[in-house]
């Protein structure tokens, strides 16, 4: 029999870069003619936005989230070095990066061998980093290393298919050259001293985006930039029912499976409702609060148009470790932290639950 841990953490593409640099896309929004100026008017926002936002707009406060980020990552990365397991499997977002306008799966497992990624020379379809500096001071030519698994990855796709869940896979790159962001950035951070991630990565892309995925490419755009939307994602129910067979499978399998879910929270700039300023926080609280006290009822019974309006699509990573973690007895987390900010453009969550058989 195997045993599974079930992590959570955030994959925010500013924090690979500068601390000047992290509330950029609160500036870029801040020039949207179509937004109110009493909504952009810093006066008019909630204190802990005012206070992050100061007379540097957020610069130095970019400093803090940061060391509360790494905080949260490294101790994400403990609990996976504690568990030493023979794959991670990463739940994360496909933003209109590797799944076009050809197909858009709902949910995919990659069944990648060992790939060479090269983060900051394919920066423009990975994370919105293209021509920024990153933290670490790397070239384009930096070069990583990420490990596969691809029995590991052919087993629960070969499971699940059996057990009645409909998924596709995949054994190399469609679009994309390395890894989309939500997978690529989960192993840069939990490598943030640069000491090496050598665990072999499974990635199971899910259709986050869903209305938008293809209409709006899987990001910002103007205010009263109106257009045709696509099929939704899959639901929130559904997703935790695939993760908890997911859950299953890599109980009786016979390895040792970390099944990561990547993802900061409600996104500023998808929140109508907040003026895509700032993130839907009380949103946010609300799973929170329910995430830690094992109310699992109250994720699965979140609606998808819920999800959207609070500008939680890539939230919709959680629904599945959640699913999973029930389904192996593991409702309570035994750690999370809430990172909240007003000014750069997501909330982050961070947990991890008890190893379980």
């Amino acid at each position: 029999m195997g045993e599974v841990l079930g992590v959570g953490l955030s994959h925010y593409p500013p924090f690979s870069g500068l601390d000047d640099d992290m509330a950029a896309i609160l500036r870029r929004t801040l020039e949207d003619p179509a937004i109110p100026d009493a909504a952009k008017d810093v006066a008019n926002w909630p204190e802990i936005a005012r206070r992050e936002w100061a007379a540097d707009e957020g610069r130095a406060a970019a400093a803090d989230h940061r060391a509360a980020l790494i905080e949260g990552f490294e101790k994400v990365r403990q609990a996976i070095d504690d568990f030493r397991p023979d794959a991670v499997l990463i739940w994360g977002d496909d933003q209109y990066e590797n799944f076009k306008e050809d197909v858009i799966p709902p949910y995919a497992v990659l069944a990648y061998d060992d790939i060479d990624v090269r983060p900051w020379a394919q920066a423009a379809e990975s994370s919105d980093m293209k021509g920024r500096p990153n933290v670490w001071g790397e070239s384009g030519d930096t070069t990583f290393t990420v490990k596969g698994r691809p029995d590991i990855a052919k087993h629960i796709t070969s499971e699940l298919l059996g057990r009645g869940v409909d998924v596709a896979y995949a054994y190399k790159q469609l679009h994309h050259p390395g890894l989309p962001h939500a997978f690529l950035n989960a192993v840069l951070y939990l490598d943030y001293h640069r000491a090496g991630f050598d665990y072999p990565v499974v990635p199971f892309p899910i259709n986050c985006y869903g209305r938008r995925v293809v209409s709006y490419q899987g990001f910002m755009a103007p205010f009263d930039d109106i257009r045709e939307l696509d099929p939704p994602s899959p639901t929130p129910a559904r997703l935790m029912d695939v993760g908890a067979e997911v859950g299953r499978i890599c109980a009786e399998s016979p390895w040792r499976i970390a099944l990561l879910a990547s993802s900061s929270w409600s996104h500023a700039f998808i929140c109508d409702r907040t003026w895509r300023l700032r993130p839907d926080t009380p949103s946010d609280r609300r799973l929170f609060e329910a995430m830690t006290s094992g109310d699992v009822d109250a994720w699965r019974s979140t609606p998808l148009d819920e999800i959207e309006g609070a500008g939680q699509q890539e939230l919709l990573n959680w629904f599945p470790l959640l699913g999973a973690m029930e389904a192996l007895g593991q409702k309570v987390p035994a750690w999370a932290d809430f990172a909240e900010t007003g000014i750069f453009n997501s909330n982050k969550v961070f947990a991890a639950y008890h190893p379980c058989p």
